[in-house]
């Protein structure tokens, strides 16, 4: 079973929700991304997505550019967002790791170049934005016979076929994108949201992670009653950004939210 499986099945038992935090590799500096990781674990994260910097990320709302345009400044690549989920696997053996990406730096490693780079990393999944399962069947199987599952996005407007093909190429859990948007959009509307989980639930067992508008405490909990976890992302990188010239300061709000986040998901 793999770390991801682990995880959530661990959570269904004790009815809790996954906290998923979203974090940029090398944002805004390499050397920040590894403890910032530690300090979310201790903080009650499930699973980590750690974003690959990619300059044209269609997905991604301002706040998560501008934190790739960082990173990228500082030399990150797909590579270096590799050696820092190895260097965090160091000391955690634990906490599943998921990169976020998109798929040029992947064609441009190479399929099987990259499937053994992320299994030498000891990374749990590969959620890549761009790569819809008709096309991702050959990287898909790679990353499967290495351990590592692959995870598909799933949208307000995906159909009945859609989840079907999501559900038999993915694994890990799915990715619900909860509005017609990008990244960090402030027009959430949890009825729509809770409609389309059960239409989806009644196609797929895998787990349901909920983001791209969970902002704070409250909309996470509320989102979590409808979902199986929680992923926040932007509201995590604003913090960075609010405090580029105290980056202990920048750590400490962002663990601040995440455990305010945690007790609202456990109570």
């Amino acid at each position: 079973m793999s770390r991801l499986a682990a995880r959530f099945e661990e959570l269904a038992k004790t009815g809790r929700k996954a906290l998923i935090p979203f974090v940029t590799a090398g944002d805004p500096h390499p050397e920040f991304t590894v403890p910032l990781m530690h300090a979310m674990v201790k903080a009650g994260v499930d699973v980590i997505e750690l974003g690959v910097p990619f300059s044209d990320p269609m997905a991604d709302g301002p706040v998560i550019q501008r934190a790739s345009e960082r990173a990228l400044a500082h030399k990150m690549s797909l590579r270096r967002t590799l050696e820092i989920a190895a260097e965090f696997r160091k000391t955690d053996q634990e906490t599943p790791v998921v990169l976020m990406g998109y798929l040029n730096p992947i064609e441009a490693m190479g399929y099987e170049n990259f499937a053994n780079a992320a299994q030498r990393a000891d990374i749990d999944g590969v959620l890549t934005v761009d790569l819809p399962p008709e096309e991702g069947v050959e990287c898909g199987a790679l990353l499967k016979a290495r351990g590592v599952d692959p995870i598909f996005l799933l949208a307000p407007n995906s159909t009945d076929e859609r989840v079907e093909k999501m559900d038999a190429a993915g694994s890990g859990y799915i990715y619900y994108v909860s509005l017609k948007g990008v990244t960090g959009a402030g027009h959430l509307n949890i009825a729509d949201v809770e409609n389309k989980l059960q239409q989806i639930k009644a196609i797929t067992k895998l787990p349901i992670a909920i983001g791209f508008g969970v902002k704070d405490a409250q909309t996470a909990k509320t989102i979590a009653t409808i979902g199986d976890g929680v992923v926040i992302g932007s509201a995590l990188i604003s913090k960075i950004e609010a405090n580029l010239d105290n980056l202990e300061q920048a750590g400490n709000d962002i663990i601040e939210l995440l455990v305010s986040i945690r007790q609202a998901l456990d109570s």
